[in-house]
């Protein structure tokens, strides 16, 4: 998925107006500072955004992508969080910067929906104490616990601003979410004057909340299907974001936190979009602030990308199980429980080549891996659950967005109630 690259400075505003309504966040209620009263438990993720290389050429295309500059510009990015918690700090990444990132500002809020916060919940983010702050090239940061409370579940916003040309470099291309890019500094506005819009994330990896309650984290890692592709932008309905709703509503003795880790694309054994798995598992998964289970569901690009791009793309489903066998063996040497999901239907997918017998014969043999693999600590047949009863090669119709490979809204969320609850607490 190519990001768009839209200018930064155009020479017209749109300015974006939102009547505040009930559904709105009132700060009072839901936001607010945090009682130090008696010290905060260690932070836990509570959402978190994979990053990827912005600049990096697909080796499947060939097509370099146009550089990308922000100038004098604030950038308003929404996040839906999970689990809730007394304070909060904000993970800036870098990592595939070439030379030092330098953030002029930034501030976290209650979103009022849209490039409106609720002010009284506004907060300055600092770094070692400083409002403005580098994040050396190839690295990332945390900031400073902030005096936020949030509940679960929280709608927040995160706003940076940038002074000098700063090229896009490290972001998270599908973020299914509006990103406001708008000029000057506005990181104090109720509702940014946006230039123009996006939908990736930058700069930004994860949220941890500080919470006075023990807490799982889940770590939903994968590929497009759970990034959320072809899920309603601005609705949070990918497959965790129900998940973490389902786990919220439930009162147990420990909350469980569901953050995801997928990159749309993505692929067990091969750099294309974003890093490959068996490459990025140890900090997007296991590097999870509170991490202790995780649902790996990766694959089916390995397969398809075949097809799709000719034999140099070409795995066996036996390599693809032994590079899912290597992250399991990560994970279980760090005491994080996993559970293998299996490969959904992808019967007439509408990329050209993606689908064909020999790649379905490979999904089947990765499937009986996972159905068969004993090593591990639960199994979530997403095949199974998704599938057409009158041919379980394709997708449920109900339940496919009309590509055949990725889910609707109604398969994502399919997909969220098939996870049994109780493996996870």
């Amino acid at each position: 998925m190519k990001p768009s690259n839209q200018p930064v400075r155009p020479p017209e505003r749109r300015v974006f107006l939102k009547t505040l309504s009930g559904a709105a966040f009132a700060a009072s209620a839901l936001f607010g500072c945090a009682s130090f009263d008696t010290p905060p438990s260690k932070p836990h993720a509570t959402w978190t955004a994979s990053p990827s290389d912005y600049n990096a050429v697909p080796s499947t295309t060939g097509v370099a992508l146009i550089p990308a500059t922000f100038t004098d510009t604030t950038l308003r990015q929404t996040m839906t969080t999970s689990l809730g918690g007394d304070r909060v700090r904000v993970r800036f990444s870098h990592l595939f910067g070439k030379s030092t990132l330098r953030i002029d500002g930034a501030h976290i809020a209650g979103s009022a929906g849209g490039a409106a916060i609720e002010p009284a919940s506004d907060r300055p983010i600092t770094v070692a104490g400083q409002p403005s702050f580098s994040v050396p090239a190839g690295s990332e940061r945390w900031s400073d616990p902030v005096a936020l409370g949030l509940p679960a579940n929280a709608s927040v916003a995160v706003s940076i601003y940038v002074s000098g040309a700063t090229p896009v470099t490290t972001y998270h291309a599908l973020g299914r979410q509006t990103t406001y890019v708008a000029n000057g500094n506005q990181l104090r506005a109720a509702t940014v004057a946006a230039a123009s819009t996006q939908q990736s994330y930058y700069w930004i990896s994860g949220i941890d909340v500080y919470s006075r309650q023990n807490a799982n984290v889940l770590v939903a890692f994968g590929d497009s299907i759970t990034d959320g592709f072809n899920s309603t932008v601005d609705a949070s309905k990918r497959y965790p974001n129900v998940l973490a709703r389902r786990f919220a509503a439930e009162a147990t003795a420990t909350p469980v936190s569901v953050v995801n880790a997928g990159i749309s694309g993505n692929r067990v054994l091969a750099d294309t979009a974003g890093p490959k798995g068996i490459g990025r598992f140890d900090r997007d998964v296991l590097g999870q602030s509170g991490v202790t289970h995780t649902i790996i569901m990766l694959g089916i690009n390995d397969l398809g990308y075949c097809g799709r791009f000719g034999v140099a793309q070409c795995v066996s489903a036996e390599q693809v199980t032994a590079g899912l066998a290597s992250m399991v063996a990560k994970a279980k040497e760090r005491g994080v429980k996993v559970h293998l999901a299996t490969l959904t239907p992808f019967k007439g997918a509408a990329f050209p080549g993606y689908y064909n017998d020999e790649a379905e014969r490979k999904r089947q043999t990765v499937n009986a891996w996972i159905r068969g693999n004993a090593g591990v600590d639960g199994i979530v047949d997403f095949d199974l659950a998704l599938q057409d009863p009158a041919d379980p090669q394709r997708l449920r119709p109900a339940w496919d967005s009309g590509d055949h490979l990725h889910p609707n809204d109604a398969g994502y969320e399919a997909m969220g109630n098939a996870v049994d609850l109780s493996r996870f607490r």
